[in-house]
């Protein structure tokens, strides 16, 4: 187990923020509060949607205050990389990104994929 959780701390590289690591992701290095699977950019968008720090906890119970504080924190001091990685989020930005649309039903669709429905 130790060599694991070497193997992971490794995989993050620290930040000026306390409570926030850069990790490897698919679509590049993006910030995460330590210890979790939270990008920066969620909480980011939830406290500019005007949620509290109160609510975000009461939504996520495995962050810790000063997580999501600092998550704030890195927000302010890296608001033009965090403004992108929130606009590329959005709905209509994953749509026009991978060629989906969305179905009547609300589903997703891709065009490469075959509906599992007509193959039978």
């Amino acid at each position: 187990m130790a060599v694991q959780e070497a193997e992971v701390a490794t995989r993050d590289k620290p930040t000026e923020h306390p409570h926030i690591v850069r990790k490897q992701t698919i679509s590049g290095e993006r910030p995460f509060i330590r210890g979790t699977g939270m990008p920066v950019w969620l909480i980011a968008s939830f406290y500019k949607a005007g949620d509290s720090v109160e609510s975000i906890l009461i939504s996520y119970p495995h962050l810790s205050p000063a997580g999501v504080y600092d998550a704030i924190s890195y927000y302010h001091d890296h608001q033009a990389e965090l403004e992108e990685e929130i606009a590329a989020q959005r709905i209509e930005n994953i749509l026009k990104k991978t060629g989906a649309t969305i179905d009547e039903r609300g589903f997703l669709r891709y065009p490469d994929r075959v509906k599992t429905s007509d193959a039978g």
